[in-house]
């Protein structure tokens, strides 16, 4: 990693360059941060409020090492993404469009699911800030996204399209000649699974892990979202919750829960402000998500020098490794 000076006072800008390359303890030496008296981290020059706002936002993402599943969802006050006819343009404002772009730029893959691809035709690229476009995930297993959507036409990021061994009647859902490798600038590869259990969170990981996608942003929708935090896959989550009450529409996190509240997950989060929106920055510790690839300690199934942490129930109840 470049080893930056440290003369004048550091704009956001270059902030948030210095940012995008920090995955380790060194990077972040190297970048200008230096530990304070109470063992966090900050720019040791002067530095604008909006250059000391990113290391505080980001900088625990990017220290948190090679393999890291997190996760972004924007909600109304009532937690719905969009309303009941799918409208999601937007619920929350600039402020978060820009922060979820600044997601996609610290992740080397941004997954979503075929619900989300059908209904929005999203881009999944860096486009509000500076930055590097992750590999785009379609999670697919029936191959209903249509050909036609800009995941697989705009060429402006690569695109993984993972697709079941059959489609609904049985029949291949690849199309011939689709496939023409991930490493390209905007090619189209596709991974075929060979069943619904290979979708689930951790197993989907290891499978992108060895693909060398390690960083993965779990961004949409809700039903995806929600899987992974069910199974205890995200390593971190950002709810970012507008003023606006819709009544109803599609819901954001779903999943089966506790009986009793005093069993309700009540993970370590940060408030903080995003324009008119509130954004809670939700700590899930580091749940395995998968088992251990080649080179990595059987024990953790971690890469030498990543720890395991558990998140826990309000009753004590651990949420990590089962």
């Amino acid at each position: 990693m470049t080893q930056w000076s440290g003369s004048g006072v550091l704009d956001a800008a270059e902030a948030w360059e210095r940012l995008r390359g920090i995955r380790s303890a060194t990077d972040a030496e190297a970048a200008g941060l230096v530990r304070g008296a109470d063992g966090g981290r900050r720019w040791g020059q002067d530095a604008s409020p909006e250059a000391v706002l990113l290391a505080d936002r980001y900088l625990p993402l990017c220290l948190a090492g090679p393999r890291l599943a997190f996760a972004q969802l924007g909600q109304s006050l009532d937690g719905f993404i969009a309303t009941r006819t799918g409208d999601a343009d937007y619920v929350t404002g600039e402020e978060d469009r820009r922060h979820l772009h600044r997601l996609r730029a610290l992740a080397d893959a941004v997954v979503v699911g075929a619900g989300t691809a059908v209904a929005d035709d999203p881009q999944l690229t860096v486009r509000a800030c500076a930055g590097t476009n992750p590999v785009r995930v379609v999670l697919d297993p029936r191959g209903r996204v249509p050909l036609r959507h800009r995941v697989f036409t705009d060429g402006s990021a690569p695109t993984l399209w993972v697709v079941g061994a059959a489609g609904e009647r049985g029949l291949p859902v690849v199309p011939d000649g689709l496939g023409h490798g991930v490493g390209g600038s905007g090619g189209v590869d596709v991974l075929v699974l060979p069943d619904d259990g290979a979708f689930a969170p951790r197993p989907l990981l290891r499978a992108l892990a060895r693909r060398g996608l390690g960083r993965v942003l779990i961004e949409g929708g809700g039903i995806t979202v929600s899987r992974f935090l069910h199974e205890r896959a995200l390593h971190r989550l950002y709810v970012t919750v507008a003023p606006v009450l819709l009544g109803d529409g599609v819901p954001g996190l779903r999943f089966t829960g506790p009986q009793v509240m005093r069993d309700a997950l009540r993970p370590p989060m940060r408030r903080a402000a995003l324009g008119e929106d509130t954004l809670f920055d939700i700590d899930l510790g580091t749940p395995q998500p998968g088992e251990p690839l080649a080179g990595e300690r059987p024990d953790t199934g971690q890469a030498g020098g990543e720890g395991e942490h558990s998140v826990h129930h309000g009753d004590g109840q651990s949420l990590g490794r089962p």
